[in-house]
């Protein structure tokens, strides 16, 4: 009884100590998750704008020729891509914020759903609209001999120059994106296990 005692080890200590260390974790996934949505709010906006307010004007044959985004559909695909997951990450960054702000761990299954749908989405958006562009990035960068379509890139140098770091913004924003999926279904699936998942339905 005295080495129990001793050794700080007893009934009704044991779910005290859980409970403290589950608040630390839950404390420490709120942050990152804030942090992932600030980054691909603000990236994502980034890469909307480099995209959407590229252009650049050629004289060919006395003519004046001018690329802009939306001669590309991929690219008008990722603008509006990024701008939505942009829009999202916004939203639920303040839904992180005032979670913050108010303390609380609880953490229901129905809203946990709904987050982990809602970033599934958007990752597998962002992905398929990064992908699209960079294809199209590879035509215009390297062109297509046995389709006779020339290097794009050539001619409108510039154009592409920004085009690409827009891109990469993107493609940072669909790799964040990802990662907060995990987190989201983190989330969602450690309600399921544990005692108070099963007791109360909530974290």
């Amino acid at each position: 009884m005295s080495t129990g005692g001793a050794l700080g080890i007893s009934p009704g200590n044991v779910p005290v100590y859980h409970g403290s260390d589950l608040k630390v974790i839950d404390r420490r996934v709120r942050i990152a998750e804030m942090v992932l949505r600030c980054v691909i709010c603000g990236l994502g906006v980034l890469a909307a704008v480099l995209i959407g307010s590229d252009s650049q004007v050629k004289v060919i044959f006395s003519i004046n020729k001018k690329a802009k985004f939306t001669d590309v559909k991929a690219l008008m695909f990722l603008v509006i891509a990024n701008g939505i997951v942009a829009a999202y990450s916004l939203i639920q960054g303040f839904r992180c914020v005032v979670s913050m702000i108010r303390g609380s761990v609880l953490f229901n299954k129905p809203l946990a759903w709904a987050i982990f749908s809602g970033d599934q989405v958007m990752a597998y958006l962002s992905l398929a609209a990064v992908a699209a562009a960079v294809q199209s990035a590879v035509f215009a960068e390297l062109g297509q001999p046995e389709l006779q379509w020339m290097k794009i890139c050539n001619m409108y140098g510039k154009f592409c120059t920004q085009v690409g770091e827009g891109i990469a913004s993107a493609l940072i924003v669909s790799l964040s994106m990802v990662s907060l999926s995990c987190l989201s279904a983190f989330n969602l699936f450690r309600l399921y296990g544990g005692s108070q998942g099963k007791s109360s339905g909530t974290w």
